[in-house]
């Protein structure tokens, strides 16, 4: 399993990059649904969970970071109480996945987020996305109740 010191090593170059929308789109939007199928939502949830358990992150800053190296977007947060934190995600990617007819998901980030705020709070924890097309941001709630200790 990695440490998430590895992540800076290994996927972080320091060069400047850029991602195609076409690129992203094309695998995120096409290619994936196409072999998941109807399934897609729930696999991409889980397949989430697992980079979140191959790259651990310590705590809120670095689950930022990675979300900015990922190339997903800026992830910021916005409440946190005792048993919930939201998160909210801008990106020039997901104006135009919002903006296509076609219908998206944020199941990735959103298991993403669930299995890092269980590593890091030790409980179990599940996350509900919620994107806001009017302003081209994806709103997540991750929940956890601390009686279910992992």
């Amino acid at each position: 399993m990695k440490e998430s010191t590895d992540v800076d090593q290994t996927l972080n170059t320091g060069e400047p990059r850029t991602i195609s929308i076409f690129g992203y789109e094309l695998i995120r939007e096409i290619l994936l649904p196409e072999i998941l199928g109807k399934d897609s939502p729930e696999i991409l949830y889980w397949a989430g969970k697992r980079l979140a358990r191959k790259f651990p992150l310590t705590d809120y800053d670095k689950v930022i970071e990675f979300f900015a190296n990922a190339s997903w977007g800026q992830l910021e947060i916005k409440k946190e109480t005792k048993s919930e934190i939201e998160f909210e995600l801008t990106s020039p990617l997901i104006v135009s996945r919002v903006k296509s007819k076609a219908e998206h998901f944020f199941q990735l980030e959103a298991g993403f987020l669930a299995q890092q705020i269980e590593l890091q709070k030790e409980v179990i924890a599940e996350t509900f996305e919620h994107p806001v097309k009017k302003s081209n941001k994806v709103q997540f709630t991750v929940k956890w109740d601390s009686k279910d200790q992992i």
